[in-house]
């Protein structure tokens, strides 16, 4: 076990956790396609949050029914690595969140929470036919009885009070948003990391492995990390896996100083 741990791992992941030992991991943390990507928008000279390039990737597209099924095939292979007690947590808009919670559903999960992601610096409105979509989720399940929750803990975030279900967070920007060569955004979902820290924390112990088959940026194994547990990240872009890798090579060596 320990040969895979602390490390990302090149390939689909479907395949790649067939190979990985079962009932490990104490939470999987994720952010998968969303299936998003229709045409894509370029506003570089947006003023809210910066420039914005919509998600237009091929990874991110899908037919209604292929999308479904990569999403019972992606969580039933995660579902083998859980252990009895485990939680899944998988991020969300209104393009895939019911699909996400039918599957979970399907196979006898939980539904603890749908936490909502009230961003502080939503993207614009750019058609004028539709609400501007401001808020994202984390669909919380758990797998059996006895689930992990750091109940008090999370109070702190809530000034000593109830942790409720609705957090905000902007959208990451400046110091924050990871770039590429080009000036542009080098992922072009890249989660808050103070939100996956808070989800991490909330759901395991020291110690507890974390699992991502969709590691993309990174944010999952750098939350994990900072907060002393284990973690494994799985992607099928090199490019990504190159992008999580620098981000871990830059935090091991800022503790190291």
């Amino acid at each position: 076990m320990n040969n895979i741990l602390n490390k990302n791992h090149k390939g689909d992941c479907i395949k790649v956790m067939k190979n990985m030992p079962k009932e490990k991991v104490q939470l999987i943390l994720t952010d998968p396609p969303y299936n998003a990507s229709k045409n894509g928008v370029n506003l570089p000279n947006n003023k809210t949050g910066g420039a914005y390039y919509k998600v237009n990737e091929k990874w991110d597209k899908f037919s209604p029914k292929e999308y479904l099924d990569f999403t019972k095939k992606w969580v039933d292979e995660a579902d083998k690595r859980l252990v009895p007690n485990g939680s899944f947590m998988v991020c969300g808009s209104l393009h895939n969140i019911g699909e996400v919670i039918i599957v979970l559903k399907d196979k006898g999960y939980k539904f603890i929470n749908l936490i909502t992601w009230k961003k502080t610096n939503p993207m614009p409105n750019i058609t004028r036919r539709t609400l501007t979509h401001s808020t994202e989720f984390i669909a919380w399940f758990a797998k059996g009885k006895g689930w992990k929750f750091n109940y008090e803990n999370m109070k702190k975030y809530n000034q000593g009070k109830q942790l409720k279900d609705v957090w905000e967070f902007s959208l990451c920007q400046g110091a924050e948003r990871i770039k590429g060569d080009n000036g542009k955004s080098a992922h072009p979902t890249q989660k808050p990391l103070e939100l996956f820290k808070r989800l991490v924390e909330m759901a395991t112990d020291k110690g507890d492995i974390i699992m991502d088959p969709f590691i993309g940026s990174g944010t999952t194994a750098i939350a994990a990390e900072m907060i002393n547990r284990m973690w494994i990240g799985i992607d099928n872009n090199n490019k990504y896996i190159k992008l999580a890798n620098k981000r871990l090579k830059d935090l091991r060596k800022k503790n190291q100083q």
